[in-house]
C-alpha cells in the first residue's frame, strides 16, 4: 500500500515538475529565441529581402511609424482586415530587424478624434465606404526626430507585391531626406531655352519639384561623375568618345542611368537650311555602349500599331485620322511587375523604335512597355515621309510580335573601351547593375500627355496619359539606394487555386475551338444558301435550300449542346477538385488526429500495463 502511494506522490511531483519546466522553457524561450523566426512560405512571403536588411542595417537616425487602421470601420470588410494583418507582421518584422531604429505604433483613428486629425495632418487619405458610413484610414505615417515627415496615403491591395519596396522607400527616404541629384544630358530644347525663349516642357517643371536637377553640358565630361544620383541621357547624337567614355565608366562604377533614343524624334529642332527629316537629324543612338552590354536597336526602325493607334487631326478642316505610327499604350501594355509602370493607366509614344537582347549576351531585358501583337516595324524614312498617315495602311503585315518600347536591362555590363586605361578604369561591372532604355523621346513632349489651358495669365496644365509620371518613377526609382532596386515585386498572400484555373484554362481552349468551328461552319452555310438562292424577291426557298437550312440548324443546335456539356463538364470537375479538398481539409485531417491520439493511448496504457505486471 505504501508502495502505491509513494508512486502516486512520485507521479504527482514528476508531473508538476514537468509542467514548471515547461513554463520556464516558453519562458526563456522569449527572451532567448525573441527575433528568431523560420519562413516555411513557398515564396518567403514574410522574409525580409536582403536590400532592405541592408537599408535598415544602414539607418543613421531613429525612424518612427505609425500604422493608421480603422478596425472598427473595416468590421464588414474581411479582404482588408486581412490585408492589414499582412502590412502590421511586415512592419514588426522590419522592427524586430532594425535593433531599435525603428519603432511602430498601430492606431486606431476613431470619427471626430485627435487620432484622426492626426492622421489627416500626416497626409493620409480617408476612403468611405467604411461600416455605417465610417471614413476607412488605411495608411503608414513615419516621423525622425528632426522633424522629416512622409506618409504611404493609403495601402492598396492591388499593390501588394510591392508592399516592401514602398515602405522600405519611406524609411530610407525619412533616413536620407535631401532630394536625388539627377544630372540631364539632352540634345532637346527639354528645359527651354532663353535664347529663343521656349518655356521648359511640362515633364521638366515636374521633375525640377521631385529632385535635384542639373542640365549637363556635353562639352564637359568631368560633369558625369559619382556626384550623380541618376544620369538621363535625352536623344544623344553625336557625342564624342571623351562623353561615351565618361558615360561608360559611369555605368562601369554602378552608376544609375536612363536612356532615352529615337529612331525619329518629332520635337528634334534642326538648323535653318537642314534637310529636315534626315536621319541624321531626328534620329539617334548609342551604339557603341548598346553593343557592349548586349542590346540590338537600330535607329532606322519605327514601330508601327493598328490596335493601338491612336486618331490625330491633320488640320485644315480635315477629319480626323488614325495614325498608326502615333500609340496610346494602355494597362495591357504596361508591366504591372514592375514598380516603374504598376500603377500607370496609359503612356502615348510617337514614331518609337524597339529594344532586342543580341544573341549571346548575359544581360537580360525586362519589358516595360511594349507594342500589341497586331504590331510592325518599317523604315523611319517611311514614317518621315509620309504626310497623310492613312498612307501607312498599305501593305501592312503584322507581324504576331510585341515589340519592347521601354525596358529594364540586368547585368554585369562589359566596357565599351577595354582598351582605354586610365586612374580608376574598370573593364567590366564589379557586381551586376542596370540601364533603364526608351525608344522614344517624344513622349517627353507636351503634346502627348498634358494639355494647357490659360487661367488669368497662368498656363494650367491637365495630363490625359501618364507620361509624366513614368519619367519621374523611373528616376524616382533609380535614384534611392542601390539597395531598393534590389528590392523586386514579391509574392502576394492571396494565393491562387492554380489547380482551378488550369482547368478553366483547358476547358476555355475547348470552348473557343468549338465555338470558332461553329462561327466557320455558319458561315460557310450562309455562302452555300446565298448561291442557292440569289434572288432575295423569291417569296419561298425551294425545297432544297429547306433542307440544307434544316441541316444548319440542326448542326448549330447540335454544336451549341457539346458546348453546354464542355461548360458542365468544366463545373462537374471543379466541383470534385472542391469536394475532395473539403474531404481532406473537414475529414481526413481530423480523423489522422484522432488516429494518432488512440494509437498514442493504446500505446501507454500497454506500457503501464506491462509496468502493473512486473
Amino acid at each position: 500500500m505504501r508502495t502505491l502511494v509513494r508512486r502516486s506522490f512520485l507521479l504527482r511531483l514528476g508531473l508538476v515538475a514537468l509542467a514548471a519546466l515547461f513554463i520556464a522553457i516558453v519562458f526563456s524561450s522569449t527572451l532567448w529565441m525573441r527575433g528568431v523566426r523560420v519562413d516555411l512560405t513557398s515564396d518567403h512571403l514574410y522574409s525580409l529581402s536582403p536590400g532592405t536588411q541592408q537599408i535598415l542595417d544602414g539607418l543613421h537616425r531613429p525612424v518612427r511609424l505609425t500604422l493608421y487602421f480603422s478596425r472598427h470601420a473595416t468590421r464588414d470588410l474581411p479582404q482588408l482586415r486581412s490585408y492589414e494583418q499582412r502590412v502590421r507582421e511586415l512592419l514588426q518584422e522590419m522592427v524586430m530587424r532594425s535593433h531599435g531604429r525603428v519603432h511602430l505604433s498601430v492606431v486606431d483613428p476613431v470619427p471626430y478624434s485627435d487620432d484622426e486629425d492626426r492622421a489627416l495632418g500626416a497626409g493620409l487619405t480617408a476612403m468611405p465606404g467604411g461600416s455605417n458610413g465610417e471614413r476607412v484610414f488605411f495608411g503608414l505615417a513615419g516621423r525622425t526626430a528632426s522633424g522629416v515627415e512622409l506618409s504611404i496615403p493609403f495601402f492598396d491591395p492591388n499593390q501588394e507585391a510591392f508592399l516592401e519596396y514602398n515602405i522600405t522607400r519611406l524609411v530610407y527616404e525619412l533616413d536620407v531626406p535631401n532630394k536625388p541629384r539627377i544630372g540631364i544630358l539632352s540634345t532637346l530644347p527639354i528645359d527651354g531655352s532663353a535664347i529663343s525663349g521656349t518655356q521648359p516642357w511640362a515633364v521638366m517643371r515636374q521633375l525640377h519639384q521631385l529632385f535635384d536637377v542639373h542640365m549637363l553640358d556635353a562639352n564637359d565630361p568631368s560633369q558625369i561623375n559619382d556626384k550623380l544620383s541618376v544620369l538621363m541621357i535625352v536623344h544623344p547624337k553625336d557625342l564624342s568618345d571623351d562623353e561615351l567614355y565618361a558615360i561608360d565608366q559611369y555605368v562601369m562604377h554602378g552608376g544609375h542611368l536612363a536612356v532615352f533614343v529615337d529612331p525619329d524624334a518629332e520635337m528634334d529642332a534642326l538648323p535653318v537650311g537642314s534637310l529636315a527629316g534626315t536621319a541624321a537629324g531626328s534620329s539617334s543612338n548609342l551604339p557603341r555602349l548598346f553593343r557592349a552590354w548586349g542590346v540590338v536597336y537600330d535607329p532606322d526602325r519605327v514601330v508601327l500599331d493598328r490596335a493601338r493607334a491612336l486618331t490625330i487631326s491633320l488640320g485644315d478642316n480635315s477629319a480626323p485620322v488614325r495614325d498608326f505610327a502615333v500609340l496610346g499604350l494602355g494597362s495591357r501594355d504596361l508591366n504591372h511587375r514592375d514598380v516603374i509602370t504598376a500603377s500607370l493607366q496609359n503612356i502615348d509614344v510617337s514614331s518609337s523604335g524597339y529594344f532586342e537582347l543580341a544573341r549571346n549576351t548575359d544581360s537580360r531585358l525586362f519589358p516595360l512597355v511594349q507594342s500589341s501583337g497586331e504590331a510592325m516595324p518599317v523604315s523611319a524614312d517611311r514614317v518621315r515621309d509620309t504626310a497623310d498617315p492613312t498612307e501607312l495602311y498599305q501593305d501592312y503585315r503584322p507581324t504576331g510580335e510585341h515589340y519592347v518600347i521601354a525596358a529594364r536591362l540586368r547585368g554585369q555590363f562589359q566596357s565599351a573601351f577595354p582598351q582605354r586605361k586610365g586612374p580608376g578604369h574598370l573593364d567590366r561591372m564589379a557586381k551586376p547593375g542596370q540601364v533603364i532604355l526608351v525608344a522614344d523621346t517624344d513622349l517627353l513632349s507636351d503634346r502627348l500627355w498634358v494639355r494647357r489651358t490659360p487661367f488669368l495669365g497662368e498656363q494650367l496644365l491637365s495630363a490625359f496619359a501618364s507620361n509624366g509620371d513614368f519619367v519621374a518613377n523611373i528616376l524616382d526609382n533609380l535614384g534611392g539606394s542601390s539597395a531598393l532596386l534590389s528590392i523586386r515585386g514579391r509574392a502576394i498572400s492571396q494565393r491562387p487555386f492554380t489547380r482551378v484555373q488550369g482547368l478553366r484554362r483547358a476547358a476555355d481552349v475547348k470552348f473557343h475551338n468549338r465555338e470558332k468551328a461553329l462561327e466557320n461552319e455558319l458561315a460557310a452555310t450562309e455562302q452555300e444558301l446565298a448561291k442557292l438562292q440569289p434572288d432575295k424577291n423569291a417569296a419561298q426557298p425551294d425545297q432544297k435550300v429547306k433542307v440544307q437550312l434544316e441541316k444548319a440548324l440542326k448542326r448549330k443546335l447540335s454544336i451549341r449542346r457539346q458546348l453546354r456539356d464542355v461548360q458542365h463538364q468544366l463545373d462537374a470537375e471543379i466541383d470534385a477538385l472542391g469536394m475532395r479538398v473539403k474531404a481532406v481539409n473537414i475529414l481526413l485531417m481530423p480523423l489522422l488526429v484522432m488516429l494518432f491520439g488512440l494509437l498514442y493511448g493504446l500505446l501507454r496504457q500497454r506500457r503501464s500495463g506491462k509496468r502493473n505486471a512486473t
